[in-house]
């Protein structure tokens, strides 16, 4: 009898009991794949990799309990429920029973994904965690076309609008905006909630087009939670500020496209009506909105200080808050007005743009920035700096007002560095990083080692002073002293050496001499050769798995040296066409 013989009808083990395929899966649960598709999605089960594949490699594999968890969810039922009745719609339809057909229209049944945002994340620390692919694709189709062929219908892209905004409102007004990034493919977004990082991507305000490759109804299943979770997160960090959710916007502005303003004006209407004893109804503040003084800076951007928050802010939210503190922005129409509002009120700034519903007009003399993208301006403003959008991402990044006139109109910008990269764990510090840096220390009043020295050169001041003044021919001096010391010492450890092994230490001759000499440098050119040898011992008492993610390991390290590499080389052939060209 073989070893592994199993009579039929014996109960399986092992990973033929623990894992299914996703085919034997649907037919356990007697749905369609379009409606399996949505119940993991829903419920955050996902295919499994088994070490032994049962069925083969071509299959997709799911655990066991993840199914028997699908079949005794309530929305399987709801799923079932809107199957029956699209069939009895269509058949009173195939049958033209105009009556049956109109009351079973009434009745469709709904379902909502409350309980499953509650069952997912038991904490709302866990759905803070959680919140990064959810920001980004509510993000994506806030900018999204309503495309009725793809099911792209135009009030979920409304829906989008609104909790993308009211999410950037929050961030905005609570200052927990800690990064931004301009890149390709959009802006990237950093904040800090409740202790959590979040990150989240924008596309660019520009004309987006639809691939055909791409499965739209997939993309709508996670958006269909997404936005159910984003709608908790957002009623969670309003209540926590003490602002009614959802907010009621002004008409006027939302009709003029300016929504994050209307939610600002929201949050300070909301904050006003809240220090009063005087209650009113919400459809009256939204009808009076618009007689707020919307020409006082003081009143369009402040934070609201009269919320009472559990947590004092911190060190950085407190830095964030005033970095651009009494300074007035204005945005010329050929900039991203939506973003850099979002951007510069998180950091303290008043913001107005060329258009309708702006709070000021261009000529107020208060104005200290004019953000413009373009190279000539009919006019301009003597009082004020005119300066390109970098600047503002610029100086969020580094903490500190950064000098303007890199960032004059029509100049070449400096590089925009990433604030998500580590310079010194990637081993090559930039050029306009090392300059930042400097202008960081000098707005802390601190002093900075000279390019190429150390910190411990600062600690006496006479010192750094007197090797300064030393010319070439006293350093040439000094660095011969110092390597004939190094040869006596590396002479005194190998007698010592020696006299310890009970050797007699025999004067050398010249000709000794040099074939010892000629020894170390064979020696010298062996050391690589043992090292690989090494290396190479040490892999084989290595484990299979060990040994890859060791060669793993290898492979990113040699990757990561090269591209320094690459940039050195890009960065001393810049160097040296600007010497040529000088």
């Amino acid at each position: 009898m073989p070893k592994h013989y199993r009579p039929t009808g014996k109960k399986k083990e092992g990973n033929a009991a623990r894992y299914i395929t996703r085919s034997q899966a649907v037919k356990y649960l007697q749905v369609s794949l379009s409606v399996f598709r949505r119940l993991c999605i829903f419920k955050g089960v996902f295919p499994r990799d088994p070490k032994k594949k049962v069925k083969g490699n071509h299959h997709t594999y799911y655990h066991m309990k993840d199914i028997l968890f699908l079949k005794h969810e309530p929305l399987l039922e709801k799923f079932r429920e809107m199957r029956a009745y699209e069939k009895k719609v269509k058949k009173a339809v195939s049958k033209k029973n105009k009556d049956l057909a109109e009351r079973l229209l009434t009745r469709k049944p709904s379902y909502t994904l409350d309980m499953l945002i509650r069952e997912r994340y038991p904490k709302f620390i866990d759905a803070l965690r959680d919140l990064d692919d959810g920001l980004t694709m509510v993000h994506l189709f806030a900018a999204l076309p309503a495309i009725e062929r793809e099911n792209i219908q135009a009030e979920r892209i409304h829906n989008c609008r609104g909790l993308s905004l009211e999410w950037q409102a929050y961030v905005s007004r609570t200052h927990k905006l800690r990064k931004a990034f301009i890149s390709v493919k959009g802006i990237y977004y950093q904040a800090e909630v409740e202790g959590q990082k979040i990150t989240w991507l924008t596309p660019h305000a520009l004309q987006q087009v639809m691939p055909q490759d791409v499965d739209y109804k997939i993309m709508l299943t996670f958006l269909e939670f997404y936005e159910t979770l984003l709608g908790f997160v957002n009623l969670r960090l309003y209540h926590s500020i003490n602002i009614k959710y959802p907010p009621i916007l002004d008409p006027k502005l939302k009709a003029l496209a300016a929504d994050l303003y209307a939610l600002t004006r929201y949050v300070d209407a909301k904050d006003q009506k809240d220090g009063s004893n005087n209650e009113e109804s919400e459809l009256r503040l939204a009808q009076l909105q618009h007689q707020l003084p919307a020409n006082e800076p003081g009143a369009l951007m402040h934070l609201v200080e009269n919320t009472t928050d559990e947590n004092e802010e911190d060190e950085e939210t407190r830095t964030c808050k005033n970095l651009f503190n009494n300074m007035t922005f204005f945005l010329s129409r050929e900039v991203p007005r939506e973003s850099l509002l979002f951007v510069i009120t998180a950091f303290g700034g008043v913001v107005s743009w060329e258009g309708d519903g702006a709070p000021f007009e261009e000529s107020d003399q208060n104005i200290n920035y004019q953000i413009v993208d373009r190279p000539t301006q009919s006019h301009r403003f003597i009082s004020r700096d005119h300066i390109q959008p970098q600047w503002v991402f610029d100086c969020i990044n580094a903490r500190i007002i950064l000098p303007t006139e890199d960032y004059m109109v029509g100049k070449v910008l400096p590089p925009h560095l990433s604030p998500f990269v580590d310079n010194e764990a990637e081993g090559y510090v930039p050029e306009y990083a090392e300059t930042i840096k400097r202008l960081q220390a000098a707005a802390r009043k601190e002093i900075l080692p000279m390019p190429g020295g150390e910190q411990d050169d600062l600690d006496n001041a006479h010192n750094l002073l007197a090797e300064g003044i030393i010319d070439r021919t006293k350093a040439k001096e000094a660095a011969e002293r110092k390597r004939k010391m190094t040869i006596l010492q590396e002479q005194y450890h190998k007698e010592l050496k020696m006299e310890m092994e009970g050797t007699q230490n025999t004067p050398t001759t010249p000709k000794e001499s040099k074939k010892k000499d000629v020894d170390e440098e064979t020696d010298d050119a062996n050391l690589q050769q043992f090292a690989d040898d090494d290396d190479n011992m040490s892999k084989v008492a290595m484990s299979r798995k060990k040994r890859r993610l060791y060669e793993a390991m290898k492979i990113s390290q040699k990757r990561k040296k090269d591209s320094v590499d690459t940039l050195k080389t890009r960065k001393q052939n810049i160097q040296k066409s600007k010497k040529s060209s000088d």
